[in-house]
């Protein structure tokens, strides 16, 4: 099934259905009334969503509505929880080399992971608001999970289990802001804004055969300004699956459900497949040619992430959103 929070009802939006095909909708307070109230009682109501999923895609129903990407919030608007991995070692291994840093070993054993404000995300087509150009904007391609509840020290195996959805990520970053932050020893916070989310998030049976030891394989198409800017498969060249993920985040603490652990920046040893985000292709410019040429993000860019099925098909919508200055500036 396929659920979405509409931008109504509150900071926590009203919890949605979606049909498979993203064009309608029905809310569901009877069963619950946020994606969180859900993910708090999977057990139950789960199968209850799935009896409203398997209606909806089966015909119209009373209620229902069209289905509007931009009217809807990230599926969760705000979580306990938003950690984000680095999976993709070579995408760490190519950054480190553009710079003249070396790699170290453990961090192919290891995983990287950086906890992110998880107060208030963007909405799938809400702008990506930045004081300045001189930030260093960027834009990174993603996928996320969602989980319930994690128990402290649980098992990758136990964790993968604890998938209840899956979804796309738009994880901003202000490149120019990390250098000096890093250097403090404490880690991101100004360099990492908030981060957006595709209109839906669908459970593990939706992927079918797409989903396969805890990765997701299917390109992840990237347009900057309408132009195709990368394709990298999800599922490939992913050092950490998403139950070692989990399992790495929950190792002193227990996850509460509604929990988001994220893959980082998708990319592929290949880069005939592009790159999942501007600082990629700006390490593989200064790797050929000396010096980065690809600009990072100006007001007015456009980005758009979308991932399709076997036959063509949005699975989560699109993530587009427009950069943009603060309000009255």
């Amino acid at each position: 099934m396929k659920l979405a929070s509409l931008k109504s009802g509150g900071r926590d939006g009203t919890l949605v259905v979606v049909s498979r095909d993203l064009a309608r909708a029905i809310a569901v307070p009877d069963i619950a009334p946020t994606l969180q109230a859900a993910l708090d009682d999977w057990e139950v109501k789960a199968a209850q969503l799935a009896h409203i999923s398997a209606a909806l895609n089966a015909g119209a129903l009373p209620g229902e509505m069209r289905f509007l990407p931009e009217a809807g919030h990230s599926p969760l608007p705000r979580a306990y929880q938003w950690a984000d991995g680095s999976a993709y070692v070579n995408h760490v291994e190519l950054v480190r080399k553009a710079r003249g840093a070396t790699m170290p070993p453990e961090f192919w054993t290891d995983p990287l992971m950086y906890q992110g404000g998880s107060d208030s995300f963007l909405g799938p087509c809400d702008p990506i608001v930045a004081g300045s150009e001189d930030w260093g904007i960027d834009f990174e391609a993603e996928v996320a999970v969602i989980t319930g509840d994690v128990p402290m020290c649980a098992t990758p195996e136990a964790c993968g289990a604890q998938i209840r959805l899956v979804m796309l990520v738009n994880d901003v970053s202000l490149r120019n802001l990390i250098p000096a932050e890093l250097a403090k020893g404490f880690g991101f916070f100004q360099s990492k804004p908030a981060s957006s989310f595709s209109p839906v998030a669908v459970t593990l049976d939706e992927l079918g055969e797409a989903w396969r030891e805890g990765r997701l394989h299917r390109p992840l198409d990237i347009t900057l300004n309408g132009d195709w800017f990368g394709s990298p498969n999800a599922g490939l060249d992913m050092t950490f699956a998403f139950p070692a993920l989990i399992a790495h985040a929950a190792k002193t603490r227990e996850l509460e459900a509604g929990s988001i652990i994220g893959s980082g920046t998708v990319s592929n040893l290949d880069k005939r497949t592009g790159s999942g985000c501007i600082a990629e292709k700006r390490c593989l410019e200064t790797l050929a040619q000396g010096q980065p040429v690809t600009p990072y993000l100006k007001f007015g860019d456009r980005v758009k992430i979308e991932m399709s099925d076997a036959e063509g098909r949005s699975i989560f919508g699109a993530i587009e959103q427009v950069v943009s200055k603060p309000t009255g500036r």
